[in-house]
This record gives C-alpha cells, sequence and structure tokens, in this order.
C-alpha cells in the first residue's frame, strides 16, 4: 500500500477554549460513550469524484483524519477490497500516529482490478478512536454487460400484451379538484379502464396560463414500490405534472390490495397475470390519457421514476415511443439473474413466496421475469435517457444498473453517487432540470 502523508497543527486560541468545552459537556450530557466516539473525525474520499477508475490503474482515496484531543493517536489504518459478493480480494494497512491538536492525511494507492465494481472498507483503529468506513467503486463500468440475454419472444409477448389493452375501452374521467388547487396551478383526478378492465386512478396539475392556446410540456411520473402519489405541485409555468398510481397502489387499489411485501410478488408464478405487466400497461394507458388534453404538449412528454418507478420509467419509455425523456433512479428489476448474493430484494421475498406455492419452482418464477427485467427493456428504449445510482445501493447494485444503462440506445447520461444506497442526491434533479428544459426547448 503506497501512502502519502501530510501533517496541518490545529491552533485553537486560549481564550476560547473554555467555551469551547462547556458547549461539548452540555451537547454530550448523557452520552459519554457518543461524546468520545465523535471527538476525532475520520473521512475517506476517492482521488475521483465519482469513485469509477480506469482498467489498470490503481485505485486511489483520499484519508483525512482530525485529533482535536490532547493527545498523541497511534494505531493503524486498514484497507480491505472484496467483490459485490463479498468474495476477499485484497487487504493492507499501515502504522500511523496523529498529533494533539492535529490532522492527517494519507492517500491509500491499491492494486488495479477488473472490470466490475467493488466493496471497499477503510477502517482506523488509534488509542482513542476505531472506525470503518464502507466504500464502493467501480473500474470500466461500460464494459459490463449480462450473460443474460432477453428471452427470444419478449418483443412479442409486449406487442400482445399492447394489442390486449387496446381492447380496453379507456372511459376515461377527469375531476377537477378546487379545494386542491393551489393559486398558480389547478389540480385533477383522472381515471380510466386499463388492462384487464381495471380502474386506475391519478393526478394532474396544470399552470394556470392566461393563454388558452399555450401548450404545457409533461412531467409524467410514475410510483416507487408502494408509495401512494397526490396532486404534484411545482414552480415550472411551462410543466404540466401528471401521476399514475398503478394498479395496487393509492387510489387505484379497488381490486388489488396486498400488503405491502406481497405486491412484488403477486401472481408471479404466471407472467401473463403478473402484478408488473398491469403495472405497465397502466402507464401506457397514461399516455393515452395524456393524449387526450388539448392544453398538453404531446410531442414533450417527460417519464420520471425511482425505484419501481425507475423499472416503469424505462418500460414505458421501451414499449411507447411516445416518450421522448427517460428519467430513471435506481430502477429495481435489474439484471435479475444475477441478484442472488447481490442484491437483498426483491430476490428473497420472492424465494420465500415460490417456497410456500407447490409445483413451483425459482427457475418457473426466474424464467417469467425474463420478461420483466429492467434490462431487457433497456435494449427497446431509444430516447434521451438520464440514470441514477447510488454506488451503495443494496437493492440496485450499481453493477446491475449498468447492465441496464448498458444496454441503452441513443443520448444518454449517468449519474453515480459514490456515498448513497438506494436514493440519488440533488445534483441528479438539478441535472434533470436542465436536461428536461434543454431538450424541450423552454427557455
Amino acid at each position: 500500500m503506497k501512502i502519502m502523508i501530510q501533517h496541518k497543527r490545529i491552533l485553537i486560541p486560549g481564550f476560547i477554549m473554555p467555551a469551547i468545552c462547556l458547549l461539548f459537556v452540555l451537547l454530550s450530557a448523557g452520552n459519554a460513550f457518543a461524546a468520545n466516539d465523535a471527538d476525532i473525525s475520520f473521512t475517506t474520499t476517492p482521488t475521483i469524484k465519482s469513485a469509477l477508475f480506469k482498467g489498470g490503474s490503481r485505485i486511489t482515496y483520499n484519508v483525512d483524519i482530525n485529533n482535536p484531543l490532547d493527545t498523541v493517536e497511534a494505531g493503524k489504518i486498514t484497507y480491505r477490497v472484496t467483490t459485490e459478493r463479498g468474495k476477499f480480494l485484497d487487504e493492507d494497512s499501515v502504522k500511523i500516529s496523529v498529533g494533539s491538536k492535529s490532522t492527517k492525511h494519507l492517500e491509500i494507492s491499491m492494486p488495479p482490478q477488473e472490470t466490475g465494481f467493488f466493496k471497499l472498507m477503510v477502517i482506523i483503529n488509534v488509542t482513542d478512536y476505531d472506525d470503518t468506513t464502507l466504500l464502493a467503486f467501480g473500474v470500466d463500468p461500460e464494459k459490463i454487460h449480462s450473460q443474460y440475454a432477453k428471452p427470444a419472444d419478449f418483443d412479442q409477448f409486449w406487442a400482445n400484451t399492447k394489442a390486449e389493452l387496446a381492447k380496453v375501452a379507456p372511459d376515461f374521467k377527469l375531476t377537477y379538484l378546487p379545494d386542491s388547487s393551489r393559486e398558480n396551478r389547478k389540480a385533477y383526478l383522472f381515471e380510466f379502464k386499463s388492462l384487464d378492465n381495471l380502474t386506475v386512478r391519478g393526478y394532474m396539475t396544470v399552470p394556470i396560463n392566461p393563454n388558452p392556446h399555450h401548450k404545457f410540456a409533461v412531467i409524467f411520473q410514475v410510483p416507487p414500490y408502494q408509495v401512494p402519489l397526490l396532486p404534484m405541485f411545482g414552480s415550472d409555468p411551462d410543466v404540466a405534472i401528471v401521476s399514475v398510481n398503478v394498479r395496487g397502489q393509492g387510489n387505484s387499489r379497488d381490486v388489488i390490495h396486498t400488503t405491502h411485501d406481497d405486491y412484488i410478488f403477486y401472481h408471479i408464478e404466471d407472467r401473463n397475470k403478473y402484478v408488473m405487466r398491469g403495472a405497465i400497461m397502466d402507464c401506457l394507458r397514461t399516455v393515452d390519457f395524456i393524449f387526450t388534453q388539448p392544453e398538453l404538449d404531446h410531442s414533450k412528454i417527460m417519464v420520471v421514476g425511482g425505484s419501481m418507478g425507475g423499472f416503469l420509467a424505462i418500460a414505458t419509455a421501451s414499449l411507447d415511443k411516445r416518450i421522448k425523456i427517460c428519467s430513471s433512479q435506481n430502477p429495481i428489476l435489474s439484471d435479475v439473474r444475477n441478484m442472488h448474493g447481490e442484491a437483498e430484494w426483491p430476490l428473497n421475498v420472492i424465494t420465500r413466496y415460490v417456497a410456500t406455492k407447490p409445483g413451483v419452482t425459482l427457475e418457473k418464477v426466474l424464467n417469467n421475469l425474463d420478461y420483466y427485467d429492467t434490462k431487457n427493456f433497456a435494449e427497446n428504449v431509444d430516447c434521451t435517457t438520464l440514470i441514477g445510482i447510488g454506488l451503495l445501493d443494496n437493492l440496485v447494485p450499481p453493477n446491475h444498473a449498468y447492465v441496464v444503462y448498458n444496454n441503452l440506445h441513443g443520448d444518454k447520461h449517468m449519474i453515480s453517487f459514490p456515498n448513497l444506497g438506494h436514493e440519488v442526491g440533488m445534483p441528479y434533479k438539478v441535472y434533470e432540470s436542465r436536461w428536461m428544459h434543454d431538450t424541450f426547448a423552454l427557455f
């Protein structure tokens, strides 16, 4: 392990020390153990902001230790690298000594790794402080691909499903919600009939504009897992927001009303009845609804979603070419067959469910899920697409997300957050908004 060390002395004026000590006592009263742990700070950051390194290059991180104590802190820094599945790859350590009221900077340099994503533990053990930081980094992620191909009849399966949806009369209904409206936006409840003749509902908010001929671009919000969507309000005067609660969620639970955990495997043993088949068609029918609204610009539709919504966003953009921008964060059901040992959910609950169903095997379920794998939908997405991921995501590990990303065609962009899990940071939303405004020429 190659180490570079820098020292910096911290000088605290004597006349403010009593006040600092008194404040420390007041803040830490009743929690002496936490106070002792909080004395010394320890941060680890990749030398490349994205934590995405090139093949053949060493993996380098900055480690900064702040010691405000009067004592010298001696011990060691250790790093440990494993695969996403936890297989040990490399470990090394170095002795350190941090002077009283000082900081120390170290650069950890680790051997190159093959293409993929890796877990990194950085451990500090000094006289009065022990801590462990869990990190992740990637190497040549643009080269990551799944060894599993999509089913030969994947496109035909979804063409048949869309044809089945087309036979259901939508019976669109729109209701103005004066009590939900705000000064700058009108709110509406809409509902329609979707696949299997189920009733699905959602909301639309439209900016108030004195020009009766003004056309609004559309943000089409699809839902996360078991999170009800309500009317959504924004400050952009050029953008309407349409949100749908797909079957079994929010105000669309008339027929399908499972528990929170059971929704993901509802009828999963039959690919023609699996809940996600209908949920995806609910999204496509919502696009049909958007096209019935004269105040909406039908050429400027961006579908947006996170987690299950990330999956639905990509599936919708794949099956409906009327979508012009797709924004997907942490899309679930990505590279499903490689989930075992890498993603905690949903394969764990699906496996438990299969064990309760006589005659149903996990292999049969995986065969069905091949028709719902996000990576397989991605192959048919050719609109502008933005994907956001957290490198510490235990539900959508980054290598799974990159399989999806690398299957996309057309203009695409990935934003990764090295220190986040199943979420994205504010820079993603800022980029998303700017990309939408540039693409739709909203100035």
